[in-house]
């Protein structure tokens, strides 16, 4: 019989579901709502005065008079806000800063306001609403629930508050998680990531866990270690009654088998797509494909096609012009002050009404050195399909291109750390497949490699927790820090060579 908890958590699932499907039905006219709040609110502050936004009455003349900035382009404005100046991006000053950084670009402060904080948090709330309309599982409210997050120690940058994402929102729990959610504060302040795991485990591992959450490659560290300090041999043994993993940041797929194999039965799952600029999306359905895109959380969407990127004036489209099967550069405008922000991220329309979505990759992930265009979304279908033929489970890996090779064609090199031992003759047959499953989605890859401009892929095989030793080593491991998948250029690969993270009787190196 389920408890209180549980009945009460029921009726507010059917009034978030109510509520969400009155404005998922009418997705253009619910981003002209969200578009003219924006505008109006922030004609006064000095963006909105420098940008003429008391000339803007539509998405035409919002187009014509802010640009398209990445963060370096609002950078100027944001050293006005950490110097003290108030109304410069949005009213008043933020109340944080999400400090974020990518693996090869420099540290940024992403702003929070009162008007957008409530929206990272109601994003996750929401989609485990939509989870338990549809399942009806409530079992995991009575258990013990874990979030992988950073730090929620907060640094001040002049007055406001500053962090890793996943640390601010740490502070804002929801009072029904509240008593079941671990790991304690003194555990989950731990800066040390090895360190942190480790304390999570021996915190975690006599509790009655029902639902954990996190970035899958760092949850898989957390499962080796729950598994090497128990003696057990699945996740399953240690945690019966784990039902719900959550996650996002990163494609779920290459890392199923590995979750498969340690947890030992199949759950559950949740999936976020959480950044620091927005809580953009999140599964609304264990059946539908894709994401539900947030259009009612103060953000205004455009969508660039990724082929017009290159152009010094792109089209720029809103949610009423957006197609399906198409890739799009995701561009916001918020109430946390960002304008015309392009995120980096890609992403195509799986449903228009309402509006689901697929993550594809970033940008400036992907590997087009000979003109391939090879993106995040291609490498990561090719290689889930590889390694289930092949009965193979992977940890992690990134893709590059060997341009100059000492002798030969040119070709893409993919580092990958394997959960097992692996013969030649396996990888053999994984390059094989991983290279005929690309060249099926990629026809400019085919292309290339039947006109014999480039040879087929080559794998690098990464000793054992190589990619973990190098993430520690760069200043990245765990949290919310991911590695890329894929790069035009060798800087990883060759920071990955210098570390040494290679099996040393590799023949592909």
């Amino acid at each position: 019989m389920s408890s209180l908890k549980e009945q009460l958590v029921k009726i507010y699932a059917k009034y978030v579901v109510w509520k969400t499907a009155k404005w998922s039905s009418f997705p253009v006219e619910t981003q002209e709502r969200v578009f003219k709040k924006l505008i109006q609110k922030s004609r006064k502050t000095r963006f909105g005065q420098e940008h003429s936004f008391e000339k803007i009455h539509n998405f035409r003349d919002f187009s014509k008079h802010v640009p398209i900035r990445d963060y370096e382009g609002l950078k100027n404005y944001i050293e006005l806000i950490i110097q003290g100046e108030k109304n410069v991006l949005w009213p008043g000053r933020p109340i944080y800063f999400a400090k974020t950084s990518g693996t090869t670009s420099g540290e940024k402060h992403i702003p929070i306001t009162k008007e957008s904080m409530p929206n990272h948090v109601k994003g996750s709330v929401d989609a485990t609403m939509h989870y338990i309309n549809e399942t009806s599982n409530t079992k995991f409210l009575n258990k013990k629930i874990i979030f992988l997050q950073g730090s929620p120690l907060l640094d001040d940058k002049n007055g406001i508050k500053t962090g890793r994402l996943s640390g601010i929102v740490a502070h804002y729990t929801p009072s029904f998680l509240r008593k079941n959610t671990m790991p304690s504060w003194e555990t989950n302040c731990i800066e040390n990531w090895e360190k942190k795991v480790l304390e999570i485990s021996k915190e975690t591992l006599k509790e009655d866990m029902a639902a954990i959450g996190g970035i899958p490659p760092w949850v898989i560290m957390y499962f080796e270690k729950l598994i090497e300090l128990s003696g057990k041999k699945t996740i399953q043994q240690v945690f019966p009654n784990f039902n719900l993993f959550v996650y996002g940041g990163v494609n779920f797929n290459p890392y199923k088998e590995s979750f498969r194999r340690l947890i030992g039965k199949k759950i559950d799952s949740i999936e976020y797509y959480p950044a620091s600029e927005g809580f953009f999306a999140f599964q609304d359905s264990q059946s539908n494909e894709g994401l539900l895109l947030q259009l009612n959380s103060g953000i205004f969407y455009e969508f660039i096609r990724i082929e017009e990127m290159e152009k010094a004036d792109p089209e720029r489209l809103t949610i009423k012009e957006v197609k399906t099967k198409t890739n799009y550069v995701l561009i916001v405008s918020t109430n946390a002050g960002l304008w015309g922000y392009n995120t980096g991220d890609t992403l195509e329309f799986v449903s228009i009404k309402p509006a689901r979505i697929i993550v594809t990759g970033r940008y400036k992930h992907f590997i087009s050195a000979f003109g391939e265009h090879v993106i995040g979304s291609e490498v990561e279908k090719a290689l889930n399909k590889a390694l289930i033929s092949e009965e193979i489970s992977l940890k992690e890996f990134t893709v590059a291109p060997k341009v100059n090779p000492k002798k030969g064609l040119p070709y893409h090199q993919w580092w990958i750390e394997f959960n097992q031992g692996i013969s030649k003759e396996k990888i053999r047959r994984l390059e094989q497949k991983l290279d005929y499953n690309l060249q099926n989605l990629n026809s400019y890859y085919k292309d290339l490699v039947q006109g014999k401009v480039l040879k087929p892929l080559e794998i690098v095989v990464v000793k054992k927790n190589g990619f973990k030793g190098f993430m520690e080593s760069v200043g990245k491991l765990g949290g919310q820090n991911k590695l890329p998948r894929l790069s035009n250029d060798r800087k990883i690969v060759d920071r990955l060579k210098n570390y040494k993270a290679a099996l040393k009787k590799n023949l592909w190196i």
